[in-house]
């Protein structure tokens, strides 16, 4: 990716969604790195995500997703996250 193109979406990221360019790449980093077999680490992710997105996550949509990506499920695509989000 070129460095113009990365400064345009971490500006509009900034300027539409008040997130800062740091915490996009320390998320990034924690997913490269991360253990997806470990629930504790899933669930730190799931919840920095959730934070922020600004969009806070019931306990049991948290379990619900955390026990979908531990258990590396199959049907865990943008359908079924939209499904679990809108409940």
């Amino acid at each position: 990716m070129s460095r113009e193109l990365q400064q345009l979406i971490f500006d509009h990221l900034q300027t539409k969604a008040n997130i800062q360019p740091d915490e996009v790449i320390q998320i990034a980093q924690a997913v490269q790195n991360a253990d997806f077999s470990d629930r504790r680490t899933v669930r730190s992710l799931v919840q920095q995500l959730s934070r922020l997105a600004n969009r806070p996550m019931s306990k049991q949509k948290e379990d619900k997703l955390v026990d979908m990506i531990i258990n590396n499920n199959q049907s865990l695509n943008y359908s079924t996250l939209q499904q679990i989000f809108k409940k």
